[in-house]
């Protein structure tokens, strides 16, 4: 189990509401797309360290901040006397390398990944060393996608290769030495700096009244959906799903998009197209949230 689970950010969960329910522009769609893609190669490599058996602390998916420039460590390893920091990357295809330089075949060059993690290395050792920590960082390049073909591949380079992904994992579990105090403090105070503020995404605009209203199917995002009191139907998968979970899931999204609204049933109701009566929506926020105000002003949190 990480010491710090990874989880959805902000800038990936919103165009992904947004391109339910609105029509995202080529640049916001192809970035979330970038986004998901990148998403899906780290719970990959995050499948591979939940099966460690050295005794470490991982750190998924730390967004920190030195001197006014943000940077990102997609997974961070401590073991007892080194941290292996990890840039994963998702690709697919056919590479070379050449030169210094990442190119897609036949040949399309690309960012080497190789400077972001230069570069993120030496931001992280400086964060360490400004509060007190001198400990080796051992960097990677993960490139997790069995699809994934590196010719030219140089030998002095920190690529990990797919074929070479059960390697690593040996390397790690060859640490036999045991963890103390200050490894957990190193961890807690690198959680610490953590930034979770969003003002760090790129997030699209978006405006309530142009977002198309509906309860969208959790299985393949469809708003064609018929909503009975115990359950909701999808007419383009036929999948179905609890009523109250639909409503509830619909309305965190709802939060999600608009944090400064006040959730209340008339709200919810628009939000949820009028797929169900007012009486039951009600019943269903009370549920889980505690109701505040009376009448007309009364609202959910």
């Amino acid at each position: 189990m990480p010491y710090k689970a990874r989880s959805e950010s902000m800038e990936l969960q919103l165009p992904r509401i947004l391109d339910t329910r609105s029509s995202l522009s080529d640049k916001d769609k192809q970035h979330y797309l970038n986004l998901k893609k990148g998403y899906e190669g780290e719970v990959r490599f995050d499948s591979l360290t939940e099966k460690l058996t050295c005794e470490c602390i991982i750190l998924n998916d730390l967004l920190l901040k030195l001197n006014n420039t943000v940077f990102q460590i997609d997974s961070l390893i401590i073991v007892s006397e080194t941290l292996y920091f990890c840039e994963v990357k998702n690709f697919k295809g056919d590479y070379f390398y050449e030169s210094g330089r990442l190119y897609r075949k036949p040949k399309a060059e690309i960012i080497n990944p190789l400077n972001q993690l230069s570069r993120n290395e030496t931001m992280l050792r400086q964060l360490l060393q400004n509060s007190g920590y001198n400990i080796p960082i051992s960097p990677f390049v993960i490139f997790i996608n069995p699809e994934f073909t590196l010719y030219q591949a140089p030998l002095n380079q920190p690529f990990v290769l797919p074929t070479q992904l059960n390697h690593f994992v040996k390397l790690l579990n060859s640490n036999v030495s045991t963890l103390s105090q200050k490894h957990k403090a190193l961890a807690d105070k690198l959680i610490s700096l953590h930034l979770d503020d969003s003002s760090y995404r790129l997030l699209p605009t978006y405006h309530y009244s142009l977002l198309e209203k509906g309860i969208t199917c959790t299985n393949c995002a469809s708003l064609l959906i018929s909503a009975q009191r115990q359950k909701c139907v999808c007419h383009d998968c036929g999948h179905e799903e609890v009523t109250a979970a639909a409503v509830l899931r619909n309305v965190e999204e709802l939060k999600l998009l608009f944090p400064e609204l006040k959730i209340t049933t008339n709200l919810v109701y628009e939000w949820c197209k009028g797929l169900l009566s007012k009486k039951r929506i009600r019943s269903i926020l009370e549920t889980k949230f505690t109701k505040a105000g009376v009448h007309q002003w009364s609202y959910y949190v």
